[in-house]
């Protein structure tokens, strides 16, 4: 069964290309031609707006985890036994108020409204969908393009969106990075040993610059504008909440 053809996902996307075909009208006086492109950028920021809490939870619990790895690598030292490991683990949890799935629930329960945004831009059904929305296009390069699609439009076309992609891996780079050193630099202690995980999990997030060349230009700007709000918006949650954790004002539970 197609799923474009259900009326709950038409419905849906209807709604945010319609929401999208505002916002390019609001902007269309200062934007001209690249109106609908700037749409997809002020959209997906609304949609991360919208998304807060769920950043929030996500780095308390990368805060949680860093805060409990010295406990989690004497638990797992302790006990080799893996359903005792279990056992002695989920009373750590419950006993500092954290959770290890905390970091996981968070991004499952955003799936579903990245997944609506991106079919919006990147899935051919939704062309018909969203009206005029694919027919934009920025400095050149149509939105329902690709990388070569920018190119055949032009080398200006091309080199502005070959821009955004090299933007694109530097923020993956320097989310990586970020990511690297909240954690503290360390796997934690009760993920496996398989050789190679480390290299590869170095290569995985670059995955999506490969995605962002082949989808349609829209679809990567919203690929773009979405990796560059996450690496502001952790930065600055990770350092208010880490001063709420440093003041021992984080709110978690302590053991009676």
């Amino acid at each position: 069964m197609d799923p474009w053809s259900l009326s709950v996902v038409a419905v849906v996307l209807d709604g945010l290309s319609r929401l999208v075909g505002v916002l390019a009208d609001l902007v269309a006086p200062v934007a001209g031609a690249s109106a609908a492109a700037l749409a997809v950028v002020a959209f997906t920021v609304l949609v991360r707006l919208v998304l807060t809490p769920v950043a929030v939870s996500q780095v308390r619990a990368e805060i949680a985890r860093r805060r409990l790895a010295p406990q989690v690598a004497e638990v797992t030292r302790r006990h080799r036994d893996p359903a005792e490991r279990g056992r002695a683990l989920t009373e750590l949890y419950a006993r500092e108020g954290a959770s290890p799935l905390a970091g996981c629930l968070p991004t499952l329960a955003q799936a579903p409204v990245l997944a609506a945004v991106y079919w919006l831009f990147a899935h051919p059904a939704a062309a018909g969908t969203a009206g005029d929305l694919l027919r934009g296009s920025l400095a050149g390069a149509p939105l329902d393009g690709g990388l070569v699609a920018a190119w055949s439009a032009g080398a200006v076309p091309g080199l502005v969106v070959t821009a955004l992609l090299t933007l694109l891996a530097v923020v993956v780079e320097l989310t990586r990075r970020a990511s690297l050193r909240a954690s503290g630099g360390a796997v934690p202690a009760e993920a496996p040993s398989v050789p190679g995980l480390t290299g590869v999990l170095r290569v995985v997030p670059f995955v999506t610059v490969v995605v962002a060349a082949v989808v349609p230009l829209a679809a990567g700007l919203y690929v773009v504008t979405s990796a560059a709000w996450t690496l502001g918006e952790r930065a600055a949650w990770r350092r208010v909440l880490g001063r709420r954790e440093a003041r021992g004002g984080s709110g978690r539970a302590r053991p009676a």
